[in-house]
């Protein structure tokens, strides 16, 4: 079996790929994410679909040993005016539907079909309209402020136009085409969501900042400093990758080796971290690589070839 050797695979990787391609497929990627949020956004009203917490409604988890598409058939049955807008495995022997906005005299008959019906083998939440619409205000607030905090202090530390908006535009594309993958695979936007994209603004100047911060105010040959930044960088991502992997397996197979139910915020967040920091290695290590390297041939020519890389 062969041992992977990162020194090399760095080598490699920075022998064959040029900066045209470096900068090139990160940004086609981000063009159609943004065709598949604008589109999403055309025809459903919002980029992303919208959790409860920020539509209003109920949601619903009873214990029951059928399976879920057999319960969301009986509610929609007993329920067709207000039938489940999605049903999924709660795990642990549970199923979790999740209901649109209901009246007093609708939230009174179906509190009294689950009593009648589950028992106390049930859990409730509801959420209502006002407070909603104010948690999606607050929840898009955030972002912007937590994104332009971001770029502000990345434009005071860095004083350079170039750089700092690397740094934003590497940012920027990871909260995209990580939007555009919970878009793809079903994933709502909820609170525990939307605090898995602002960890990975975090995430993503972090790595973005190492690399620049190596690049432009550490004197040497390009390829070294390039080398390093990009072994420490890769060893960072990947270990919080790996924790976070285990973090997903727990909290959804919870269900699955005990009688707990799934966790399913915690699986939500871990899922979205993951899809973000494996966007942030290629918008960090091919676009904001790419963008730093034309910037610094242009800024001082000739730089890059000085020596050889060290082997």
């Amino acid at each position: 079996m062969t041992k992977f050797n990162l020194d090399q695979f760095i080598n490699s990787y920075l022998d064959k790929i040029s900066t045209k391609q470096m900068i090139a497929i990160p940004l086609v990627l981000l063009f159609f994410s943004l065709i598949i949020l604008g589109w999403t956004f055309y025809t459903t009203g919002t980029p992303v679909e919208l959790g409860v917490e920020f539509t209003g409604g109920t949601i619903v988890e009873v214990r029951s040993t059928s399976s879920y598409e057999a319960v969301e058939k009986e509610f929609a049955t007993h329920f067709p005016d207000t039938p489940p807008i999605s049903a999924r495995d709660g795990g642990g022997g549970t199923v979790k539907l999740q209901f649109g906005l209901m009246d007093e005299s609708q939230q009174m008959e179906f509190i009294d079909y689950l009593k009648s019906n589950y028992g106390e083998d049930y859990s409730l939440k509801q959420m209502s309209a006002v407070y909603s619409e104010n948690l999606q205000k607050s929840a898009v607030m955030a972002v912007i402020l937590a994104f332009f905090g971001m770029a502000t202090i990345v434009c005071i530390i860095f004083r350079s136009l170039v750089p700092s908006g690397a740094v934003v535009l590497s940012a920027f594309s990871d909260i995209v085409i990580a939007a555009t993958l919970m878009d793809l695979f079903g994933i709502p936007l909820s609170l525990g969501t939307v605090a898995a994209l602002l960890m990975l603004i975090g995430y993503s100047v972090d790595s973005d900042i190492l690399l620049t911060t190596r690049l432009l105010k550490r004197r040497g040959d390009y390829s070294d400093k390039m080398h390093g930044a990009m072994k420490t960088g890769l060893t960072m991502t990947s270990t919080t990758i790996a924790a976070i992997a285990v973090l997903f397996l727990i909290s959804t197979c919870v269900g699955l080796i005990s009688s707990y139910s799934k966790i399913s915020i915690i699986s939500e967040i871990s899922i979205v971290l993951l899809f973000g920091l494996a966007v942030d290695l290629m918008n960090t290590w091919m676009l904001n690589s790419g963008i730093l390297k034309w910037y610094i041939e242009r800024s001082t020519p000739g730089k890059l070839r000085k020596r050889g890389r060290k082997r």
